[in-house]
C-alpha cells in the first residue's frame, strides 16, 4: 500500500473504517489531517502527489515553469478542456484549472500573499444588492465568527505583517513582523503617498523571522510557483503535515488518486475507492470522508460518485456542484526605469494597497480588490524570455539578448487583484470526449467573466498605469482580460456553503446538506471571491470546520 515513508505514521487496514479519510493534502487538507490526528481520531490522508519536501525543491525554471513538474497537466496524463460557454466545443488544453500534485498542494508552491478577507465580503449582497444574471449572495457565516480562525492561521503557520488601520479587526497582533520592503514595492508605495493612497505592509505567509521551529526566509526570490528550500514559506506540508504525522494517528499515502466515494444503504459516505501509482485499485472503510481536494477535484469527483441513490452525482440534490466558479479577476502594468530595480529578488510583493477594496457603486459595475508590485515574470529570467518584445524592438538576435538583459533588471508590474462574481454558467464539468491517463472523464472548464468583472480589471489597470507614470517608469504596458480568462489557480465555489438546500451543497460547517458524514473543505465552498488572495481565508475555514467535526464528533452526531 503506498503511503509515505515515515515510521512514526500508522498503517491502518483498509478494511476496517478509520474515523476519517481526507482527500487532498493542501490548505485546507492539511489542517483538516493536523486538528483531527491530534484531537485523537485515526485519520487516512490521500494525496496523488508526491510527499516533497524543502530538499527536493529546485529553482529549476524549465522543470516548473515549462515541464509543469508542480502543476501537472496533459504531458503527465491529466488533460482538460476549456470552453467560453457551454454552447462552444470544449478544446484540450495543457492545463486550465491549475493546481500543485503534491503533498501541501498549491500552498506549497504559491506567492505566498496571505491578505484576510473583511467583513464586506461575508454580506456584501444584502449591502450592494443582487446583480442581475448572478448567484451573488451573502455568506451563512460572518467576518467576526472567522476572525478567531484568521488569528490561528496567523500563528499556528507564521504569517509576518504589520496591523494598522487597512486591516479588518483582529483580536491579535501578526506572530512576524514584516518582510523588508524591496525596491519595486518603494516605488509602489513614493507613488501612491503622493496620490493620497495608503500603502502598508503587504502580509506575507513567510517568515522574516524564525517561528515554530522553522526559519527566517533567505530572499533567494524563486517563491512564485516554486517550493521554498529552507521551509520559510508557511505551506501546510511545512507547518501542518508534520504536526498530523506526529501525532501517531495519521497516515499519509501518496501516489493514491481517488475515483469515487461510495455510500451504504443509508446513503452515508463509507468508503473512498483510489488507485495506488501502479494502478491497484484500494478501497478505505471510513466513518466520515473531508473532501479537500481543491475547487476543481472536489466537485469532479463528486459528480463521479455518482450512483442510483445519486443520479446527479453525490450530494448534488441542489444541481449546483461544479457551478459557480470563481478565477478572481487580475490585471498587470508592466514599468521599465532607467535605473535597475531588481524585483525579481526576495520575496514576491512586500507593499499592498486597499485603498480600492470596494469600488464606489456610482462607477455603474460592482468590483473591487487590491494592488501590489511584483517582478513582471515572477522573477525568472525564462519567464521574461518568453515575454520578449514587451517595449517593443526585435524577438531575436544580439539586440534582443541586449534589451532582454536590462529589461529583467529595469522593471517592476504594479498588479491588480480582484473580484470576480458567481455565475451558474461558470463550471467545473465532466468532458464527455476526453479521458485522463486512468480512464475518467477529464476536467471540463466553461469560463466567461462578467462584464463587471471586466469593467473592475480595466478600472485596476487605469489605476496601476496612473501609480506606474507617476514612480517615473519611461516605458509602460498593461494588459487585462478582454473577454474570458482561459485558466487560473484560484478555484473557488463549485460546491458553495449556504443555510438553503437548494443552491448549496454545504451547510455554514461545511456538511453535505445530502450525506450528513460528508465534509468538503477547501475553495469550493466560498460563497464570493474576495479580493484576489483566497488561501488564508480557506485555511481559516478549515479550522473552522474541522473545531465544529470534532465537536459534532465528540457528541456522536457524525
Amino acid at each position: 500500500m503506498a503511503q509515505a515513508n515515515d515510521s512514526a505514521t500508522p498503517t491502518y487496514p483498509t478494511r476496517e473504517a478509520v474515523d476519517f479519510v481526507i482527500v487532498g493534502s493542501g490548505a485546507a487538507g492539511g489542517v483538516m489531517a493536523k486538528e483531527l490526528s491530534t484531537a485523537g481520531f485515526s485519520v487516512v490522508l490521500l494525496e496523488q502527489g508526491p510527499h516533497l519536501k524543502a530538499a527536493d525543491f529546485k529553482h529549476d525554471e524549465w522543470g516548473y515553469n515549462h515541464n509543469n513538474d508542480l502543476v501537472w497537466g496533459a504531458r503527465q496524463g491529466h488533460p482538460q478542456t476549456y470552453r467560453r460557454t457551454e454552447n462552444d466545443v470544449a478544446e484540450p488544453v495543457e492545463v486550465s484549472l491549475g493546481y500543485a500534485h503534491n503533498v501541501g498542494g498549491s500552498s506549497v508552491h504559491f506567492s505566498g500573499n496571505f491578505w484576510r478577507f473583511r467583513p464586506i465580503d461575508f454580506m456584501e449582497a444584502s449591502v450592494r444588492g443582487t446583480i442581475a444574471g448572478t448567484n451573488f449572495a451573502d455568506w451563512p457565516i460572518s467576518y467576526e465568527e472567522l476572525e478567531p480562525y484568521y488569528t490561528k492561521v496567523d500563528w499556528e503557520v507564521g504569517v509576518s505583517g504589520l496591523q494598522g488601520p487597512w486591516d479588518p479587526p483582529r483580536s491579535r497582533e501578526y506572530p512576524c513582523p514584516p518582510l523588508p520592503v524591496k525596491s519595486s514595492d518603494v516605488l509602489l508605495e513614493r507613488a501612491a503617498k503622493k496620490l493620497g493612497y495608503t500603502p502598508y505592509p503587504a502580509p506575507l505567509a513567510i517568515l522574516s523571522q524564525p517561528h515554530n521551529g522553522r526559519p527566517a526566509c533567505i530572499h533567494c526570490g524563486f517563491c512564485n510557483g516554486y517550493g521554498c528550500e529552507v521551509n520559510a514559506k508557511s505551506s501546510s506540508m511545512a507547518t501542518m503535515i508534520p504536526v498530523a504525522l506526529a501525532s501517531g494517528n495519521c497516515e499519509l499515502r501518496t501516489g493514491c488518486t481517488v475515483s469515487q466515494v461510495n455510500t451504504d444503504e443509508n446513503g452515508r459516505a463509507n468508503e473512498v475507492v483510489y488507485w495506488e501509482e501502479d494502478g491497484t485499485e484500494q478501497a478505505q472503510l471510513a466513518n466520515a470522508v473531508v473532501l479537500c481536494a481543491n475547487g476543481a477535484e472536489t466537485p469532479r469527483l463528486l459528480l463521479l460518485s455518482e450512483s442510483s441513490r445519486f443520479p446527479d452525482g453525490l450530494a448534488n440534490s441542489s444541481g449546483v456542484v461544479g457551478k459557480n466558479l470563481m478565477f478572481n479577476g487580475y490585471s498587470s502594468v508592466v514599468g521599465l526605469f532607467d535605473e535597475p530595480v531588481n524585483a525579481h529578488k526576495s520575496v514576491p510583493a512586500t507593499r499592498v494597497m486597499h485603498d480600492f477594496y470596494e469600488l464606489d457603486p456610482s462607477l455603474g459595475f460592482y468590483g473591487g480588490g487590491g494592488i501590489d508590485a511584483r517582478h513582471f515574470t515572477a522573477g525568472t529570467p525564462m519567464g521574461m524570455a518568453l515575454r520578449s518584445g514587451l517595449f517593443g524592438g526585435p524577438t531575436w538576435g544580439s539586440e534582443y539578448k541586449k534589451n532582454l538583459q536590462h529589461e529583467f533588471t529595469h522593471t517592476a508590474s504594479f498588479d491588480g487583484h480582484t473580484t470576480s462574481l458567481p455565475l451558474a454558467t461558470n463550471s467545473v464539468s465532466l468532458d464527455p470526449n476526453l479521458q485522463d491517463k486512468w480512464g475518467r472523464p477529464a476536467m471540463r472548464c466553461t469560463y466567461q467573466d462578467h462584464p463587471d468583472d471586466i469593467a473592475t480589471m480595466k478600472f485596476f489597470l487605469d489605476k496601476t498605469t496612473e501609480l506606474m507614470d507617476v514612480a517615473g517608469a519611461s516605458k509602460t504596458s498593461g494588459f487585462i482580460v478582454e473577454e474570458a480568462q482561459t485558466g487560473n489557480v484560484h478555484l473557488l465555489g463549485t460546491c458553495r456553503m449556504g443555510d438553503d438546500p437548494s443552491n448549496s451543497v454545504v451547510d455554514k460547517f461545511h456538511r453535505s446538506h445530502d450525506v450528513p458524514n460528508l465534509f468538503m473543505v477547501d475553495g469550493s465552498s466560498l460563497v464570493t471571491s474576495g479580493r484576489g488572495q483566497p488561501t488564508m481565508t480557506i485555511m481559516a475555514l478549515a479550522f473552522r470546520a474541522a473545531d465544529n467535526i470534532i465537536q459534532a464528533a465528540q457528541r456522536g452526531e457524525i
